[in-house]
């Protein structure tokens, strides 16, 4: 399998005007994926309306639409697709593997269970905060399991032990969910089997501010990690000679992408491949230096999952699909292909 620091994927990408304008771009793409997203449902607004209800004008009903429904979800879906797109790079860096995704790393099984547990023993009929609460508790529990097989069977923190149990613990928890589904009545499944799938629909300016409490803090950190990511790529033995604290900045890089992942799926449900996606999307075309890969990947993972969001609500309206569903559907396609591409 061919590692993130190969020639072909380690191209130099130049920082400087270049990389300015390509995230002005991104931005710039984000910026229009939101105009459609917050212009398009059930109830159609031209961007002159929503112009004006954002500055207060409009009517009652459509100032509704714009700011208590549209607005947040639009903010929720740019913090969880971007910050699963940066904790999918910084995974990948991490673990030196193209295939590294949150998804199959553990802490999404791990938060699904807290949340399946939750519906299905009934607290969330009683207390509001008691999905996203049990969900953010499941992933700390998954982060702690994988660090504590991949300490106690690997010399130190090795990748290949830490990928493996990611993947041994997600594996545990499908049957613990599998599990506690079985003992589910009707509506606790059904509203179990929804989460899971990921959605947008439950998003207000509460689970916003919430998921931005953890998203943007621990996005600006790992960006800041750029150049050890990129001293990483080259080998733990160089980074070491070159004044990485490798052992150190692996761990602090697999919590704080893993904080983020548990931030998202405890918020919209378990999202997958985002990213998986996103950060090879760019690095096909432009390279694997982390001091564009990772913020732009957040821009791009926010217009993405904006889309995806959008084609939800509009696909089989007036009904809504699952975002993950949108999202799996074109994900597992090119997951294959870079499986393909990454044989040797």
């Amino acid at each position: 399998m061919r590692s993130l620091a190969s020639p072909d994927d380690r191209r130099p990408v130049a920082w400087g005007d270049s990389i300015l304008l390509r995230l002005i771009g991104l931005t710039a793409i984000l910026v229009l994926a939101a105009g459609i997203s917050i212009g398009t449902g059930a109830a159609a607004v031209p961007i002159a309306t929503v112009l004006e209800a954002l500055f207060g004008g409009a009517d009652a009903t459509t100032r509704a639409i714009v700011l208590d429904l549209r607005l947040p979800r639009i903010i929720l879906a740019t913090l969880v697709g971007g910050g699963l797109a940066v904790s999918g790079a910084a995974f990948q860096a991490l673990l030196r593997n193209p295939l590294a995704e949150p998804y199959i790393l553990g802490v999404s099984g791990g938060a699904a269970v807290g949340a399946v547990a939750a519906t299905v023993l009934g607290f969330a009929a009683v207390l509001p905060w008691a999905v996203p609460l049990a969900a953010f508790t499941g992933a700390m529990l998954a982060i702690v399991l994988v660090f504590w097989i991949a300490i106690r069977v690997g010399r130190g923190l090795d990748t290949r032990v830490l990928l493996l149990a990611g993947v041994v613990i997600g594996a545990f928890f499908n049957a613990v969910i599998f599990l506690l589904l079985t003992f589910a009545d009707v509506e606790s499944f059904r509203s179990a089997v929804f989460w899971m799938m990921g959605s947008l629909s439950s998003a207000s300016w509460a689970t916003t501010v919430l998921a931005g409490a953890y998203v943007v803090p621990l996005t600006i950190a790992i960006v800041a990690l750029a150049r050890t990511f990129n001293l990483l790529a080259l080998g733990d033995e160089t980074a070491h000679y070159l004044g990485v604290r490798v052992e150190r900045a692996r761990i602090a890089a697999y919590i704080m992408a893993s904080l983020i992942v548990a931030a998202a799926v405890a918020t919209c449900g378990v999202i997958g491949f985002v990213g998986l996606i996103v950060p090879h999307a760019l690095r096909m075309p432009w390279g694997s230096d982390h001091r564009f890969l990772l913020p732009g990947s957040f821009l791009a993972g926010g217009a993405f999952l904006l889309v995806m969001d959008t084609a939800a609500r509009t696909l089989a309206a007036p009904a809504e699909l699952p975002v993950g569903v949108i999202t799996a559907i074109v994900g597992v396609p090119l997951f294959v292909v870079i499986l393909v591409r990454s044989l040797p």
